[in-house]
């Protein structure tokens, strides 16, 4: 019988005591005896089975045979044409008959005893003696069953009389739909992840996802990738970063560089006491590690802005940008360094009770109001009087996940610094591209003065306070003559890298307009123009007094948040000017918006396409997030996700948090998740769709083992066993494969094992500059060289010092296709071999050297694990689980199962771990698996559009990369070669360190 028939025969008789259940299969020991029959005799009688008489052994196909004759009834017809026999059992046991037919008596009572789902008590009633009206009169109920009826009618009175609780009725949509009850609904689904002030607006156009507590928009639903390149080329793309997370430092400059050195490092490049920096004027960037740990445990870059410096002060404000995914290893860092570990409870704030907010009733009215009344108010869809009375739900700015309790502020007794955690109470959105600053300059208008009017009155409002101030006047009509001038800036890239402006603005949603325009740069005559002032901002960029803004202080960011004009007023406004369209005059005194304007320095590495990729990030206090957003849609930009910031980050050629950071920690739960989630993918296709990774000689498709690759080449270098591998590289796939188990057995130190993670990226800028000159550095695809300065020549001498300070780094390198092709996720970068690049040198595009396939050792085992599950799920389908099996003898089957399952080989690696396709863990050598030596892997490979050819950038080992440059001739020296995961064809690239 088939698996299929075994278990549709089951299904039928699930419901059947297990023994009166007959076999689809020959009788069979425990089936006879399951039933009351006695079993054969095989014991000291010695019957036909227990004989030592080699004339009794049968073959398995005569005891089949044999068996149909002897046993009962079988379903179908048989293979060997074999009759059914008409007898019966000729024995019998009482003790064993008896336990049967109680058995069966016991399931019979049981199943005419059970009543139906209904608890009343005429569910126990045939349902053709049931009547409706039995419900109403007990009289209609047989006498027998009228006293547990009277019970029951009396046990429903007595729970009428409680007060039931009410039945949460559903809403419609239109009740579901209005404000209040959205906004309830909205709060609610932000409990567990933070949402932007700009989702609902990305949820309608955007493909969603949760990452880091955030649900952010990932790419847009319409196609749309080379659109968002021509907008980050030509014009603007605009993003929304709000979800990085902001850190505030506040004491003495002294104390807080102190304090800050010890997580950076001059040679990494400028730390956070950089002139420049330090004063205000510019935005920094830098890699932060661990307290004294340079260069080993990285925590992941961020960008810094300090606040300029207040006459006659030397208490300084700084702000610390970082990606969130590093917040939970830099927050409790920063605490240590500054030893900030008293934490400041956040003040209690009252809850406006109902009776705060509306007067009590009068007694006449209270009396009037009677239960039966509530009762009837709370039944209705709408809000009850209770609810009304409450004060309505506020929409959550800011984290919504985070308890009113929790401490976001920590002080330090010993050194004065404060550290507040100010996440998501900044909005920061990042605008691309060459006319970001006519957007901007479209989209903004400096805030317009109060008059005296306004002046001479108190008010609650922040920027008439302001206005009486005479010298915060004149800086403002400052920032708002250096605005002026951007707009007559041709591309946004001209600006110093990080430059920063402070601005009050008027509110944008008052020079919206009618419908969608394209900014576009201001083109005025020469007399018009202070060519001076552009030329001096261009090369010197914006003073430092300039660079003050009113959103650095906390006072004020709450009152701009707190006063905000709704579209319910702003629209009432709108409607009663005379000319529909026309701007409102007055401003309103609450439409002022303090602001910063960050410079986004674009490429700044290599020797082509600089600048690209510049832009400004616009500064907020939380609450204007749409605001802001609608008004700078209108001006023609593009909206990009998560998934073109990697992208941005790819076509300028620097690494993408986390993507690049393998070794923060950051960096490491991301390609655990990107692991995970690729696997997860490869499983759901199924396995003849597959693509065979062993075959392909892909150790690794879906992760990066640096630490193995570090190790292996470090171990290479000390051996000197470089040369012996190069001969061995050009031996068949058999030879290749033999080299592999050998190594498996005999070279256990060169598996995966899983400790900490001891590699380095290498930072340091005087060794990567030493590098990429050793590398010969060209533009796009080889074309031809660059121009580097004095670089002490390649020798072993210089190889061996540079090895002894960087032996287990890998570095950042981008690798430039000569020919056709697409680097992917995780394609190998391989050392050439002596006749590839003598194919080079034909320059012919078909003359790209292939891998020969490998075997698949694994096949084997896969197959006889297939084949003994599905003996398995069919033996223990076609067999009854009742107590009596565990007694029973074993099937003929069994004994090859567990001989299979008991062999040496299999043993030492479990076969459920096998997946088709994959090597399982531990690996083997990596460098040495393929025909090719392995250098490293892409972590970001695609067609450049702006390079015009497969572009990837990815991580190489050091001590390997040296090693290939110094056996390389001088013509060749940085060729390496690519090849995917899925493919077996290498491809030629020009590798490129570029710093």
């Amino acid at each position: 019988m088939s698996a299929a028939k075994v278990k549709m025969r089951a299904k039928k008789l699930r419901d059947q005591p297990a023994s009166v259940q007959y076999p689809s299969s020959p009788l069979t020991v425990e089936s006879s005896t399951q039933n009351g029959g006695d079993a054969p005799d095989t014991g000291a009688t010695g019957g036909a089975t227990g004989g030592d008489d080699p004339s009794d052994v049968k073959s398995p196909v005569e005891r089949q045979k044999s068996r149909h004759h002897r046993d009962g009834w079988v379903r179908g017809h048989q293979k060997d044409g074999a009759v059914y026999a008409k007898d019966m059992s000729k024995y019998i046991s009482g003790g064993a008959f008896a336990r049967a037919r109680a058995a069966e008596v016991k399931t019979m009572l049981k199943a005419v005893t059970r009543t139906t789902g209904s608890c009343h008590v005429f569910g126990a009633l045939p349902k053709h003696m049931r009547r409706r009206a039995m419900g109403h009169n007990i009289k209609r109920l047989p006498r027998r069953l009228r006293d547990v009826a009277n019970r029951m009618h009396k046990k429903s009175l007595q729970a009428g009389s409680k007060k039931k609780k009410e039945q949460a009725k559903s809403k419609s949509r239109k009740a579901r739909r209005r404000h209040g009850n959205l906004l309830l609904e909205f709060n609610r689904r932000q409990r567990k992840n933070i949402w932007l002030e700009t989702h609902i607006w990305h949820t309608k156009r955007f493909h969603m996802v949760k990452k880091w507590g955030y649900c952010l928009g990932d790419r847009p639903t319409y196609k749309c990738y080379r659109p968002c390149y021509r907008a980050m080329s030509t014009h603007c793309l605009l993003q929304d970063l709000s979800y990085h997370c902001c850190i505030e430092l506040q004491g003495e400059e002294d104390k807080l560089l102190a304090c800050l050195s010890q997580l950076t490092s001059k040679e990494a490049g400028p730390t956070f006491a950089a002139a420049l920096c330090i004063s205000g004027r510019r935005q920094g960037s830098v890699v932060v590690y661990r307290a004294g740990h340079y260069p080993s445990q990285p925590l992941g870059p961020v960008t810094f802005l300090w606040r300029p410096r207040t006459q006659g002060s030397t208490h300084r404000q700084l702000w610390i940008w970082a990606h969130p995914s590093i917040k939970q290893d830099l927050l409790p860092e920063l605490q240590r360094v500054c030893q900030c570990c008293e934490a400041v409870v956040p003040p209690v704030v009252p809850v406006v009770t109902p009776a705060e907010v509306v007067p009590s009733l009068e007694p006449e009215l209270q009396s009037e109001k009677t239960p039966e009344a509530t009762q009837t108010l709370r039944t209705k869809r709408k809000r009850n009087c209770k609810d009304a009375s409450e004060p309505p739900a506020k929409k959550i700015l800011g984290d919504g996940t985070r308890s009113p309790t929790t401490p976001v502020t920590w002080r330090s007794s010993s050194t004065g610094i404060v550290i507040n955690d100010l996440t998501m109470e900044i909005v920061r959105y990042r605008l691309i591209g060459p006319q970001s600053h006519s957007v901007l300059a479209e989209t903004l208008e400096a805030a317009s003065v109060c008059d005296e009017i306004n002046k001479s009155q108190p008010s609650f409002l922040w920027w008439p306070e302001h206005c009486k101030d005479e010298s915060k006047m004149n800086l403002h009509q400052q920032q708002a003559d250096i605005f002026h001038i951007l707009k007559d800036i041709y591309s946004t890239g001209e600006l110093p890298s990080g430059t920063v402006l402070g601005l009050t603005v008027d509110d944008p949603r008052l020079t919206l307009p009618t419908k969608k325009v394209k900014a576009l740069p201001c083109v005025k005559s020469t007399q018009d123009v202070d060519e001076e002032r552009r030329k001096e901002l261009v090369l010197r960029g914006v003073p430092e007094h300039c660079c003050q803004s009113f959103l650095w202080e906390q006072s004020v960011r709450d009152n701009v948040t707190d006063n905000k004009m709704s579209e319910q007023e702003l629209n009432r406004m709108r409607s009663e000017v005379l000319v529909p369209g026309s701007r409102l005059s007055p401003t309103p005194l609450q439409g002022r918006v303090p602001m910063l304007l960050v410079h986004q320095p674009g490429k700044q590495v290599g020797h082509e396409m600089s600048s690209w990729g510049a832009g400004w990030d616009l500064l907020l206090p939380k609450g204007w997030g749409m605001a802001f957003w609608i008004p700078l849609v209108y001006r023609g930009v593009r909206i990009a996700g998560l998934n073109m910031s990697l992208k941005h980050s790819q076509n300028k050629g620097t690494p993408h948090f986390p993507h690049d950071y393998p070794d923060c920690p950051a960096g490491l739960r991301f390609q655990e998740e990107q692991e995970a989630e690729l696997l997860d993918k490869f499983k759901r296709r199924p396995p003849a769709k597959r693509t065979n990774f062993v075959k392909h000689g892909c150790l690794a498709p879906f992760r990066c083992p640096w630490q193995q690759l570090a190790e292996e080449w470090e171990l290479t270098t000390k051996e000197g066993r470089v040369e012996e591998k190069r001969d061995g590289q050009t031996q068949t796939t058999t030879d290749t494969d033999t080299v592999m188990e050998e190594e498996m057995t005999s070279h256990p130190d060169l598996t995966v094992t899983k400790t900490q993670s001891c590699i380095t990226v290498l930072r340091n800028r005087k060794s990567l500059k030493l590098l990429s000159g050793w590398c010969r550095p060209t533009t796009s695809k080889g074309q031809r060289s660059c121009r580097v300065g004095q670089v002490p020549p390649l020798c072993s001498s210089a190889v061996s010092l540079f090895l002894t300070e960087h032996g287990m780094s890998l570095v950042w390198v981008r690798l430039s296709l000569l020919s056709k092709g697409k680097p992917e996720l995780h394609a190998m970068v391989c050392v050439p071999v002596a006749e590839d690049l003598r194919l080079l040198s034909k320059k012919s595009d078909s003359s790209c050297p292939q891998e020969p396939l490998h075997r698949n050792h694994f096949k084997s085992r896969i197959k006889r694990r297939n084949k003994g599950s599905k003996k398995a799920a069919t033996s223990s389908l076609s067999t009854d689980k009742t107590e009596a099996k565990g007694s029973d003898l074993p099937s003929a089957s069994e004994p090859k199962l567990t001989t299979s399952t008991e062999d040496p080989q299999s043993s030492s690696e479990s076969s459920t771990d096998l997946i088709f396709g994959l090597w399982p863990d531990p690996l083997p050598s990596i460098t040495s698996h393929c025909s090719r030596v392995s250098l490293g892997w892409v972590t970001q490979g695609d067609f450049s559009l702006s390079a015009g050819c497969g572009e990837a950038l990815g991580f190489v080992s050091v001590a390997g990369l040296l090693n290939t440059l110094l056996n390389q001739p001088m013509e060749h020296r940085g060729m390496v070669l690519l090849r995917n995961p899925a493919s077996l064809h290498y491809r030629f690239a020009k590798i490129n360190i570029e710093v």
